[in-house]
Order: C-alpha cells, then sequence, then structure tokens
C-alpha cells in the first residue's frame, strides 16, 4: 500500500490527478513553511519542526491541550516498558507532574519530560539486569499451582523492588515454560524430512539428516530440563540487554517523537535518518528480509501483512496475526523480543540475502512454533496478476487474481496492473469464459491511477473515488474511457486484508451495482493518503546534519456515493466467514485511526445491466447456511477468538501440557478445512502452458495456486453466485 507522489502546482489543472497515491511518497513543496527554524539543539529542532508539519500540514490537526499530553504521557509510558518489569509505582508518580504539561512542553519545545524519563528508564534497566540473574539463580517449581495475566496493560506498576523481582520471576518462569516442555518431552522430531517430502517452494534447508545447529537435541530429564532452560533464558536476555545497550539516547527520542506523532494517525510517521534510508530501499522493492510487516504488541511483533513473493509467502506456514516473539540467527540461541522497541525488534529479523533467520512464533491459534526462513527479496513476479479458468461441468468462468495494484513510477507504460488486468480479461474472454472473479484478497493497495483505469474495464464511464484535503475541497477521478473490456457478471473477492486501492475498486463497482462483492464483514479501512516531507528541505541552513522526513496524512479518499472507506472499509455485499472473523484486524486494530465521515455524492449512474442484487444475496445466504464448510469455518473463526482471549496462562506444568494438548487437539480438528474438495476444475490459459515447457518452477507454482483454489469455498460460492448472474443476464437478454 506504499506508493509515490510527484507534487507539482499545476497538478489538478492539468488533470495528473491520478498519480495520487494511497501513501505518497516525494519531496513535498512545502508551501506552507513560513517559519523560520533556529535551535542549536537538535532534539528541540526537530520537535519544533515535526509539531509545525503536524499543525499546518495534518489532514485532520490534533488540539495540542491537557487530553493530547495525558494521551503522549501514557503511550510513551507503555511504549518503553510495555510489560512493567522495569518501572516502579513511584515512578510513574514522580512522571505524574508532567502529565499535563507535555503539550505546553512541545509549544515551547521543552523536552524536559523525556529526558526524566530517559534517565530513569537507564537506571532501572540497569537495576533489571541484576534482578534477572537473581531470578535465575533459584530453580523454577512447575509444580505449584500458580499463573501469570499477559494482559499486562490491565497490570499496576509493582510498588517495590521485592514485588518487580516477583513480577520478573513470573514473566520468565512463563518464558522457560516451552523450553522446559520441549527439552523434557523429546519434541524435537526423529526423522527430519527429505527435499522430496516438502513443496519445491520450501525455504528451509534439509541438506543434512541430523539438525545442524547448536541446540541440545536429546531428551532430559525434569532436573537437567529445569536447569538448561534458566541457562538458555539467561542467555537471551543477556543477548537483549547487549543489544539495548547499543541503543543511543537519539534512539529513544525517536521514539518519543513518534508516540506525539502517533496521536494524530496510525500513519503519519518520523523517519529518523537510518529509517529513510531503509523507507527509500523499500519503495524500490527490494525488501530484503522475511517480505512482512509488523506491528508493536505487548508480547512480541504481530504480523499485518505479507508481502506477496516473499520468504514468507513462499513458505505458508506463517500468516496475518501470528506473533514473533523470539528471533534467532541460523541456530543461535534466539532473542527474546517481547517488550523490545519495533525498530529494533525488526534489525534483529532483516539481515543479508541468503541468511537464515530462526522465528519462535506464537500462532493465531495460541500454539507455539519455530520458523526458519531464508532472507531474500521479494520475487516481483509474484506481485503481478494472474489468471486461470474455472471449470464445473459443461460452464467456464474466469479468474484473476490480483496481490497489488503495481506501477512503474519511472515508466508508466512498461507495467502496471490496469493494463495487466485487462491482458487477461482478454485471454479470459477468447477461452469463452461467461462469468468473471476479480480476486483481491489480501490485496493492500497501490496506484491509484491503476484503480481508476481498471474500473474503466468494467464500466463505460463516470466517476470512481473522490478525494478530499485538508482545505475540505474534494477532487472527483473519473473513467473517461467509454469502452468496456468486460461486461458480463462480475464477483469481486475481498477479505479483512484488502486496503486502500482494493477497497476504492470494490467501493466503485458496488456503488455502480457492477459487481457482486463477496467475502469479510469488511475490509481493511484504510481511507487515508499519506505525503513524505524531508525535514531539511524545511531549513534555510542547518548545522544539525540530516534530520529524516515525517511521513504525514494529507487526504482521505471517499466512496462516490459520498461515504468514506475510512474505518469502515466496503462491507461485503455477501458475508462469508473465515479464520479472522472475530479478530480485530485492520484499520480498526491500529492507535488513533481517523474517523468515518461523508461528503456529498458525486454524479453517477447505476449500471443498467442483468443484477438481481436482492435474489443473488438471498440465494446465497441459503447455499451458505446449508454448507458444512461454511459452519466449520465459522466454529474455528470463535474458537481462535476464545484462544485470544485468554490472558491469564498456569505457570504450572501439568497445566500447561494438559492445556497444550486440548488446543492440539482442537487445532488438528480444524486442519480437516484443508481437505474439502469444490470439485471445481482450474487451468492455466494458453499462454501460460506453453511457459511451462521451459519453466518447471511457474508450473508447481500455478498447480500449487490451483490445488489451494479448489479447496477455497469463497471461491466456490463466488461461482455459484455467477451461476446466479448469468441465469438473471440470459432472463434479462430474453425479456428484451
Amino acid at each position: 500500500e506504499i506508493l509515490e507522489k510527484k507534487v507539482k502546482d499545476n497538478f489538478m489543472k492539468r488533470n495528473l490527478a491520478y498519480v495520487l497515491l494511497l501513501m505518497l511518497v516525494a519531496v513535498a513543496s512545502c508551501s506552507f513553511t513560513n517559519k523560520t527554524f533556529e535551535n542549536d539543539d537538535k532534539d528541540k529542532l526537530l520537535l519544533d519542526l515535526i509539531s509545525y508539519v503536524l499543525e499546518k500540514g495534518h489532514y485532520e490537526p490534533k488540539a495540542l491541550n491537557d487530553d493530547f499530553s495525558v494521551n503522549v504521557f501514557e503511550d510513551f509510558i507503555d511504549v518503553i516498558d510495555p510489560t512493567k518489569r522495569y518501572f516502579l509505582a513511584s515512578d510513574i508518580q514522580e512522571f505524574e507532574k508532567y502529565k499535563f504539561q507535555i503539550d505546553d512542553e512541545i509549544k515551547n519545545t521543552d523536552i524536559t519530560f523525556f529526558n526524566v524519563v530517559y534517565e530513569r528508564l537507564m537506571q532501572r534497566m540497569s537495576d533489571a539486569k541484576e534482578i534477572y540473574k537473581e531470578v535465575l539463580q533459584t530453580p523454577f517449581d512447575y509444580g505449584e499451582d500458580e499463573s501469570i495475566s499477559i494482559k499486562y496493560e490491565d497490570e499496576p506498576f509493582a510498588a517495590s523492588r521485592s514485588e518487580l523481582k516477583e513480577r520478573w520471576r513470573k514473566q520468565l518462569k512463563y518464558a522457560t515454560l516451552g523450553t522446559y516442555d520441549s527439552k523434557i518431552s523429546h519434541m524435537e522430531k526423529e526423522d527430519v524430512p527429505t527435499k522430496k517430502d516438502v513443496d519445491s517452494e520450501a525455504v528451509i534447508n534439509f541438506d543434512d539428516a541430523k539438525p545442524d545447529d547448536d541446540h541440545d537435541h536429546s531428551a532430559h530429564t525434569p532436573e537437567e530440563a529445569e536447569i538448561e532452560s534458566r541457562k538458555s533464558t539467561e542467555a537471551t536476555l543477556d543477548e537483549f540487554f547487549d543489544f539495548v545497550d547499543d541503543l543511543e539516547r537519539k534512539d529513544w527520542f525517536v521514539q518519543y517523537i513518534n508516540t506525539i506523532v502517533d496521536e494524530f494517525d496510525p500513519h503519519t510517521f518520523y523517519f529518523a535518518p537510518e529509517e529513510k534510508e531503509k523507507f527509500d530501499t523499500s519503495m524500490s522493492g527490494k525488501f530484503e528480509g522475511i517480505g512482512a510487516r509488523l506491528q508493536k504488541k505487548s508480547e512480541g511483533a504481530k504480523i499485518v501483512e505479507i508481502i506477496s513473493g516473499g520468504p514468507v509467502w513462499r513458505d505458508q506456514r506463517l500468516e496475518v496475526g501470528d506473533e514473533i516473539i523470539k528471533v534467532g540467527q541460523n541456530g543461535e540461541e534466539p532473542i527474546n523480543i517481547v517488550g523490545m522497541r519495533l525498530d529494533d525488534a525488526i534489525k534483529l529479523i532483516k539481515g543479508a540475502q541468503g541468511t537464515i533467520v530462526d522465528l519462535t512464533v506464537r500462532k493465531v491459534d495460541g500454539s507455539l512454533e519455530e520458523v526458519s526462513l531464508t532472507r531474500d527479496v521479494v520475487e516481483l513476479e509474484e506481485s503481478y496478476a494472474k489468471s486461470a479458468t474455472i471449470s464445473r461441468g459443461k460452464e467456464k468462468f474466469g479468474i484473476i487474481n490480483l496481490p497489488k495494484f503495481y506501477v512503474d513510477f519511472n515508466d508508466y507504460s512498461e507495467r502496471n496492473a490496469a493494463t495487466d488486468v485487462a491482458k487477461e480479461v482478454d485471454r479470459l474472454k477468447e477461452e469463452g469464459v461467461e462469468g468473471l472473479i476479480l480476486d483481491l484478497r489480501d490485496n493492500g493497495g497501490g496506484s491509484l491511477k491503476t484503480v481508476v483505469e481498471m474500473a474503466g474495464l468494467f464500466i463505460k464511464d463516470g466517476p470512481i473515488v473522490q478525494v478530499r484535503s485538508k482545505d475540505k475541497n474534494k477532487d472527483v477521478y473519473d473513467d473517461k474511457d467509454e469502452r468496456i473490456q468486460w461486461d458480463g457478471p462480475l464477483v469481486i473477492l475481498v477479505n479483512e486484508l484488502s486496503a486502500s486501492a482494493s477497497e476504492i475498486l470494490a467501493a466503485a463497482m458496488q456503488d455502480y451495482k457492477r459487481a457482486i462483492v463477496i467475502g469479510s464483514k469488511q475490509t481493511f479501512g484504510k481511507g487515508t493518503v499519506q505525503n513524505v516531507i524531508p525535514l531539511n528541505n524545511m531549513l534555510r541552513s542547518n548545522e544539525h546534519g540530516d534530520l529524516g522526513a515525517i511521513k504525514i496524512t494529507t487526504q482521505k479518499f471517499y466512496r462516490i456515493n459520498g461515504g468514506s472507506t475510512q474505518l469502515e472499509g466496503v462491507k461485503s455485499d455477501i458475508v462469508v466467514p473465515d479464520k479472522y472473523s472475530y479478530i480485530d484486524l485492520g484499520e480498526r486494530d491500529q492507535s488513533n485511526p481517523l474517523g468515518w465521515d461523508k461528503i456529498s455524492p458525486a454524479d453517477y449512474k447505476i449500471w443498467d445491466g442483468y443484477i438481481d442484487y436482492d435474489k443473488t444475496i438471498s440465494d446465497s445466504k441459503k447455499r451458505m447456511a446449508e454448507n458444512p464448510q461454511i459452519k466449520l469455518i465459522e466454529e474455528n473463526a470463535k474458537w481462535l477468538k476464545s484462544e485470544q482471549d485468554e490472558t491469564e496462562i498456569s505457570l504450572n506444568y501439568n497445566t500447561y501440557k494438559e492445556e497444550k494438548e486440548k488446543d492440539k487437539e482442537q487445532s488438528d480438528f480444524y486442519k480437516k478445512l484443508t481437505d474439502y474438495d469444490s470439485k471445481l476444475t482450474f487451468q492455466s490459459l494458453g499462454y501460460e502452458q506453453e511457459l511451462f515447457t521451459q519453466d518447471s518452477v511457474l508450473r508447481d507454482k500455478r498447480n500449487r495456486w490451483h490445488k489451494n483454489l479448489a479447496k477455497d469455498v469463497y471461491v466456490e460460492e463466488a461461482v455459484n453466485v455467477l451461476e446466479d448472474l448469468k441465469m438473471n443476464n440470459q432472463n434479462t437478454k430474453e425479456k428484451t
């Protein structure tokens, strides 16, 4: 969903507004700057610059008042001590005198609150090193009946050192439970799979017959397992604090700045110079890491997006909602990242292309799993549109999968999502398909120009999306090409991870009543536009070097019916449950999202076609109510929600073991969801089949895709709907 925009003074006048992005990246003109910034203190200068840009440039600037001050106060403490294992209650009481003063400090470029908190944090982290060493000298009693709450936000800060030590004891006992269990149960697999046993795209190295890491894979007695678990946890903490010790004051100050910035909305963000370079690199498409976007959580780093073509996407074992809690390097002792800054956790996860990273992950269902991935760049080819025919008896339909709305900003004509989808539509028409499915699930967005052009493939002409700026003026972006590439039955598939450009296209087709939208209750709900402003551009002279950049929300998207896609996303015409149905995902799970609102609708005419919305939706609901696979998916979603809501964890080993086995049994039960067979037949188009003779990897990828599609109840229901629409279409033609 990260895009690029070139801001030009005559942008709208010359009708080049298409280049607007779902997240704009460029050198801003900074035309609102009429202030001189001078300060010998770099931190204060940075605060002055950023607060000014937020006030003058943000789409919906926040009032700097006592409420804002309280939010920054609470959020900054939570960011640097999420598990409440550093600060004492007396520290928080001492900080309280700044609780209503931070807004005034920002206005006066004062950083006293940060300085006080930072100095105390350094002291408490030094104390923590002594505490965990003390705790780990004493054996843990896994027979004791006690528990720990991992809903840390509801826990008070410790009143004394002894109380803090007890908190550390429980947290460390909890941290060792998994290790203790694996050692005492001898859970390492005796047989390591060979290459022929795994998918051709697996990224784990199975060259050796036995594990080649430094872990002790032998079985242990309970006493040995307990000792080894404490040793392992101590080594992890030693590495964690070595890592923290390398952080400089400026690193913590960036965290403070971003706490202030984050109060405006979740997509407004300050990039320190080093992070700006990484951002620029990611914009070029040269991702080197695991290919996933992470979000900070108290229990680790939550996967919120999987990048098509990256290592995680290819490996298939990790999914959105999983939380990374430990990171290791090619068999070395992993580092626990719980409580670590997200930026620092990402530094551990990223690395040179071809190296291996070991991730200990708490799955969506609560189980723990270690996944080893080979760091690599994203395969751009896997983010491009692909299509297949779907056969059921004598009927033939087409499906186009679009992972993102891609574009080459240096040369739009080179390759883009709109022209590629148009080619796939033409190819499917040549195959004689009678209905079309456009799969936008997991599509995080992309170029707005491609959205407008792609929407134009399915309607004659008219408005596609509205954009409103800070000045509240709106611009309407139209499809002006009267050609219709596809006028037959159309279904659009979405889920909770369909965002930005995906939502614009789905919303437009829904408003025109051109397509039936099938999927989750709602899409992601990101209806905002960002612009990146290099802060050095704000200064006439600068002796402090590179000051980084700020990504700031400047506009909002609106449907042609006037409603925003922000927060509420697009609500499916036909709702099909999935495993995320009851889990908070999307914009509503972000911090401080902008709200939903409505503006005047654009001037548009409903599609003069065949769609009988009410009957089509009614028939679909009847089918799904009788479908056992749908019922099983719904049950699985409710179970996953109950697992996530469980925040009280037993520290008694027998209880832990019983609960783990019960969860595994339930998880295995729901694995039969993957055994489903829709009886649909999928086939690559002719031009791809010709490529298969020389590209066996491509053939294997397509076979895997087709195999997954055949198990997909979303696709099956989409075909059912297309059949209904086809009949409606035939009836309409007969009447005319």
